[in-house]
């Protein structure tokens, strides 16, 4: 569909028809000295007035145009539906620096926990259409590295780009539920998802993870949490310390969180542990957001912008050719 954004800017149109009447006239006397004689002046008047009508239509023309250009005219496609439904899905992945431990098998070879995280967290993100994602990075504390979102491409690009140590080696837990409270808090409607991955136990941060949990629970906010690092089987240790091993997890604690919420523990000691996750997510009732549209625009106001720009030129030509001729 054609429209105009501001079809206001048609007033303007006899703006120039107004400044012509209102503008006083000047007599030139030395050029009334100077006339011609009457039969001079009969002969040269159908030409003169010929020459001066192809100028004022040029003119107006031209104004036209830009008129028009003002108007900002584009044109409107069918109306796109958006998603109007989906889940809040927060996620909060550990930076602590045992995430540095070769023990998990990934295609073939054993590869840091934290390299396997994002590998399967980037696939679950692009999976996540109509849903609004969030990102929390924790270590020594807990902060928010991207805000609730359907930007799904920003999600998964802030997740590639987390660097171990980037908040600290060690374990906040506590910290990275608390600050996912406080985010959900501010929307009135969501599922209020959280998913947390951690391979140690709480050893920072200023919330304790039991104060943490009573929150989230009033906040209605349900906790899948995911164990990451194997038995010991494979790998070692970034730190030289050799067979790295997942017992240093604090199972008990990530089991009470769940179970407390209404969520779910998972041990991921491989790939395949840690993409369970994806049908016990899809198995949730997405929310109902009121519906949107979206009608896709496409500009038009340069073309006849392009017209004034031609216009202006074959103006320039014809009086380029009368002054030749005139010269001749």
């Amino acid at each position: 569909m054609f429209e105009f954004s501001w079809p206001w800017a048609f007033v303007l149109l006899p703006l120039p028809w107004l400044i012509a009447k209102l503008k006083p006239v000047q007599h030139n006397t030395s050029a009334r000295l100077r006339m011609p004689s009457f039969a001079q002046l009969a002969a040269l008047a159908p030409k003169a007035v010929q020459q001066s009508r192809g100028v004022n239509w040029l003119e107006a023309l031209i104004w036209l145009l830009l008129v028009t250009a003002a108007a900002n005219p584009k044109w409107l496609d069918d109306p796109v539906a958006l998603p109007n439904e989906g889940r809040d899905i927060m996620l909060a992945v550990d930076l602590s620096g045992s995430m540095t431990e070769q023990d998990m098998e990934y295609q073939g070879r054993y590869i840091d926990r934290l390299s396997v995280v994002k590998a399967v967290l980037s696939e679950f993100i692009e999976q996540r259409q109509g849903d609004r994602l969030g990102l929390i990075l924790f270590g020594d504390t807990a902060f928010l590295q991207t805000p609730l979102t359907r930007d799904l491409n920003t999600v998964s690009q802030m997740l590639s780009e987390a660097q171990i140590g980037l908040v600290g080696r060690a374990t906040a837990i506590g910290d990275a539920l608390g600050l996912s409270v406080k985010r959900f808090s501010q929307k009135e409607q969501s599922n209020r998802i959280l998913i947390l991955l951690t391979d140690g136990q709480n050893t920072a941060g200023n919330l304790d993870p039991e104060d943490a949990l009573l929150l989230a629970k009033e906040e209605g906010i349900k906790v899948y949490t995911v164990g990451v690092g194997s038995d010991g089987r494979g790998g070692f240790s970034l730190f030289g310390m050799g067979g790295a091993s997942g017992s240093n997890i604090d199972e008990a604690t990530l089991k009470h969180i769940a179970k407390e919420t209404g969520g779910l523990y998972f041990r991921a000691k491989d790939v395949a542990g840690l993409q369970q996750i994806y049908q016990e997510l899809d198995k949730l009732e997405p929310i109902s957001d009121e519906a949107q549209t979206f009608r896709p625009q496409l500009a038009l106001f340069f073309w006849p912008l392009l017209a004034v720009l031609l216009l202006i030129a074959v103006s320039i030509l014809i009086k380029a050719v009368r002054g030749l001729k005139q010269e001749a």
